[in-house]
């Protein structure tokens, strides 16, 4: 059977290219291993008897633009955080919150002791701000060559966030290690890398403050299966075909594809071939010699019985919690933590992130716990594969271990005394290290961008989804542009179809 596309891999990007180019009249059909589409943007009940449907995986949204939604006409409702993040320092700690000037002022006094680093706070963002609102709209378009980014983005912007590595401009503007370590923390996500030295973190910090132009993380209403769910309604209600239960095994230059279900071997074709795979795993079905990425993370879900009480009284804990709440992410202690893991160690006070979707969103509780319950979702950095190699069970309980004493040592109380107990009698922790995403999810290195971030431009030209076969197109976050959950491969790679 022939299709003028199929889609390799029912991820949110595979979603978004289907719904385009079934909308323009292109008979399309979508292939997926797992028995639902999403990827990783998906909900889950992971513990025995509680009614609480966590994001497993991605948990904000950022970078899915506008016009996406916009298009596709997506029943999605995205909510904005009041407060941007807290950093616990000592008995105190500091808040930052979008809605209150003053007290944001009042917090970076009693943590730096002056106001010099939030002046300094205030011009670097507002460089960003320019910089997110300059590259936001170009990302949906054919790539830009590097001088024409340079120039639109202007010589001091070039230079701090581009030219140089992102911690030594993080250094020249700032002199507080927390505030140093707050600012430094968005080049790490999902990234390891030494920020002082290593430009790829420069790449990371980008695509975590540019999203629509803004930067800001927000909330998706009903978890992240939301995004998902909405996507898929929209290509299914433009006639795109979605076959679930499909694992790829073969792509053909030609465009030919094979995939296994449960009754055996099967093969369409498809006039071309949109791949929502890694490049590694296409490398694989190609039967090329893959270049195997690293992740570099460590994904904690928990759900709470209770808030944990915070060291500064004066912060409520709904507030600290609602935004990213950090733990140990100075930048001194992440210098050391980098460290510890390139020489193979689990750091010995991994940094962290959490933060509580159901502040925000309290539908991914249950009627019943509602009130009763909190969820939080914590993200380690600094946690790449090759520490959970050798013994993974073993590795995967350390790295937990330390980072629970980690939070601990920021907060009022032990986060173990917290925890909601399922109906097994087991504490509500659900821990994903890099290698559990490479069993789990079919990540090589349980790398959560697929490959290392691109920069958002290229001389070549193109999408930044073209792959040496004519047919053959990446449309998944392996793509230029690609990363996170956004939809962005997925609508260049149908633009590139769609575009004369």
């Amino acid at each position: 059977m022939t299709y003028d596309v199929v889609v390799a891999g029912g991820g949110h990007n595979g979603l978004v290219a289907a719904a385009y180019l079934a909308k323009a009249g292109r008979r399309v059909l979508v292939l997926e291993r797992y028995d639902h589409v999403g990827g990783l943007a998906i909900s889950a009940r992971p513990f025995p008897g509680v009614d609480v449907r966590l994001s497993r995986y991605s948990y904000l949204v950022s970078l899915l633009p506008g016009a996406i939604v916009r298009d596709l006409g997506l029943d999605l409702e995205l909510r904005r955080r009041r407060y941007a993040s807290y950093t616990p320092k000592g008995d105190t700690g500091l808040l930052v919150d979008n809605g209150d000037e003053l007290r944001t002022a009042a917090s970076f006094r009693g943590v730096t002791g002056d106001e010099a680093d939030l002046r300094a706070w205030k011009r670097f963002y507002n460089m960003v701000s320019q910089v997110a609102e300059t590259l936001a709209p170009t990302l949906l378009h054919p790539l830009r060559q590097e001088a024409e980014i340079e120039r639109l983005v202007g010589p001091e912007a070039w230079r701090d966030l581009f030219a140089q590595p992102i911690g030594e401009t993080v250094d020249q503007y700032f002199g507080d290690d927390t505030v140093r370590g707050v600012v430094l923390t968005d080049a790490l996500i999902g990234t390891f890398a030494d920020p002082a030295t290593d430009l790829l973190a420069n790449r990371c910090f980008l695509y975590h403050v540019i999203g629509n132009g803004t930067g800001e993380w927000n909330v998706p209403v009903g978890g992240m299966g939301a995004v998902s769910g909405a996507l898929e309604a929209a290509a299914r209600s433009a006639g795109a075909e979605i076959r679930t239960g499909a694992e790829i095994v073969g792509i053909s230059p030609s465009g030919e594809v094979t995939f296994r279900t449960d009754d055996g071997e099967h093969t369409v074709n498809g006039r071309h071939v949109l791949v929502n795979l890694p490049p590694a795993v296409l490398d694989r079905v190609m039967g090329r010699t893959p270049e195997e990425p690293e992740g570099a993370q460590l994904k904690v879900n928990m759900v709470l019985s209770r808030l944990p009480r915070l060291k500064d009284t004066s912060v409520d804990p709904r507030a600290a919690f609602s935004g990213t709440f950090h733990i140990n992410e100075g930048r001194d202690q992440l210098a050391t933590a980098y460290a510890q893991a390139a020489r193979g160690e689990i750091p010995g006070l991994p940094p962290a992130e959490v933060y509580c979707h159901s502040l925000t969103d309290p539908s991914i509780l249950g009627p019943e716990l509602r009130g009763k319950a909190e969820t939080m979702t914590l993200f380690g950095l600094h946690m790449p594969a090759r520490l959970f190699r050798k013994n993974p069970e073993k590795a995967r309980k350390m790295a937990l271990d330390a980072t629970f004493a980690s939070m601990n040592a920021v907060l009022a109380e032990p986060i173990q005394d917290c925890l909601l107990t399922a109906a097994d009698g087991t504490p509500c922790v659900e821990v994903k290290t890099p290698v559990d995403l490479e069993q789990d999810a079919g990540l090589p290195g349980g790398h959560i961008f697929h490959t290392d971030l691109s920069w958002p431009y290229a001389d070549a030209g193109g999408w930044g989804v073209e792959t040496e076969h004519e047919r053959i197109l990446l449309c998944g976050a392996g793509a230029r542009r690609g990363g996170g959950v956004s939809g962005i491969g997925g609508h260049n790679a149908a633009m590139a179809l769609l575009t004369p």
